[in-house]
């Protein structure tokens, strides 16, 4: 098994479980992040945890993606705890300079942008069990079996967190005009 091999110290058995995962980690960051660079950075943030917590590592239907998507959560976590600190310090420096960002003259891209963050916000607010299993199937593509495994819940009570937080989901957003779709396939 690669992971096995990895975990001797293997460089090339990792090499292809990052070809095999990276993607999947990637699009998992992008999802939570809304931002490419910070999903780049995410994803060699969560390998380099990999590389370093192999003896850890936890495979779920002989599968380490529930676990690498685990690690990125966390990373994603600890990363906005860390822009909230900086984002506080900045409010206590006077600006003396304005100057318009012209990022802000691409509607499309910024339309996007303000439904993916009022999306991300609204699963920010569901409470923490609804909003992981929100992550695993819905942003992470997990099946609800495996992301039962990572959670440690038994499968229907997956579905049961997803199906409310589905609905909290269209509360949340009904007013502000972001779409979800709230009606992905469940139980994959």
């Amino acid at each position: 098994m690669l992971w096995q091999q990895a975990a001797r110290g293997d460089r090339a058995a990792f090499g292809e479980l990052y070809k095999r995962h990276a993607e999947a980690v990637w699009n998992y960051a992008y999802r939570l992040t809304g931002s490419w660079a910070s999903a780049e950075d995410l994803t060699s943030s969560t390998f380099l945890t990999a590389w370093q917590k192999l003896s850890d590592l936890i495979l779920v239907n002989s599968s380490a993606r529930p676990w690498l998507f685990t690690v990125t959560s966390n990373l994603v976590r600890h990363e906005y705890r860390r822009l909230g600190r900086f984002s506080r310090m900045l409010t206590r420096i006077p600006l003396n300079d304005t100057t318009p960002d012209h990022a802000d003259d691409v509607a499309d891209a910024a339309d996007a942008d303000r439904r993916l963050r009022m999306v991300l916000d609204a699963v920010g607010k569901l409470p923490n069990g609804e909003r992981r299993a929100v992550e695993l199937c819905l942003l992470g593509e997990l099946s609800t079996a495996e992301a039962a495994e990572v959670l440690r819940i038994a499968e229907v009570s997956v579905r049961a967190r997803i199906s409310r937080a589905r609905s909290k989901l269209r509360g949340f957003l009904s007013d502000t005009g972001a779409g979800i779709d709230t009606t992905a396939e469940e139980g994959r």
